[in-house]
């Protein structure tokens, strides 16, 4: 195709989507902002002066003082590894008590950041522009990751999904992209990696390009056009052994 129409090009690779234990799926897809803008219209923030802000870990207002919205309390030790406690203030619920008192639906906000991605989507049912932001994490196969679960404890395959998640949730966009996708069936049950190649779909139906590095034949197969390095790896590597659609692949000698 031609180069021109391509305005970005976006590498996906598994590398961690936030160094910050309050970074999680929900705040790196923007989803949590209209979640706090939902907490910040019941009846009790109102009563209580309760902003948007004061349902974030990330500011000073809603978030426990003692440790900082961050649930835990770290002890550092000279000569060993760093010590993690349950901060003994909020007992890990990362907010205040006035804060936790507030309720969407029987939920605060602690037990909403709980709760699965699936479970959230069937939770805001009634709030479908909610469900909707949440939605891109289902469907690239991560409905049972928490909304509030930290990013450092997410593999490196399941934060490429979040990134990618983020890009689906933006819908179409006037810049055309191209995506390089860095192995990302690794670790995936294969019906997670059907659900990944509809959300390269979606990609595509937006009106990007994909190129994906891969040695899955499922994701291999789907494609509009394969490049075959080879014969073998590291320095038996380095040449096209088959460029092509994927039917002629099986007839090429070489790439057997």
């Amino acid at each position: 195709g031609d180069v021109d129409f391509i305005a970005q090009i976006e590498m996906v690779d598994q590398n961690p989507i936030g160094k910050s234990s309050r970074s999680n799926p929900v705040t790196y897809i923007k989803a949590y902002d209209e979640i706090r803008d939902l907490y910040s219209k019941q009846h009790m923030s109102k009563i209580r002066g309760f902003l948007p802000k004061h349902f974030s870990f990330n500011v000073d207002g809603g978030r426990c003082d003692a440790c900082k919205g961050e649930g835990e309390q770290t002890v550092e030790m000279q000569f060993l590894a760093d010590v993690h406690l349950t901060c003994d203030v909020c007992i890990g619920k990362r907010f205040k008590d006035e804060v936790l008192e507030v309720k969407y639906n029987h939920k605060n906000i602690y037990e909403l950041l709980e709760m699965s991605v699936d479970q959230a989507i069937e939770f805001f049912v009634d709030e479908p522009s909610v469900a909707k932001k949440i939605k891109p994490l289902s469907d690239v196969g991560l409905g049972y990751v928490k909304l509030g679960q930290s990013s450092d404890t997410l593999s490196g395959g399941e934060a490429q999904r979040v990134k990618l998640a983020s890009f689906l949730g933006k819908g179409k966009a006037s810049n055309k992209m191209l995506f390089i996708f860095d192995e990302p069936t690794t670790g995936l049950h294969f019906h997670d990696i059907h659900k990944l190649l509809k959300a390269f779909n979606a990609l595509i139906e937006q009106g990007h390009s994909l190129i994906v590095v891969e040695h899955n034949t499922d994701v291999i197969k789907v494609a509009d056009w394969v490049i075959d390095m080879g014969p073998e790896a590291g320095v038996d590597g380095g040449t096209v052994v088959y460029a092509g659609i994927p039917k002629g692949l099986s007839k090429c000698k070489a790439s057997q």
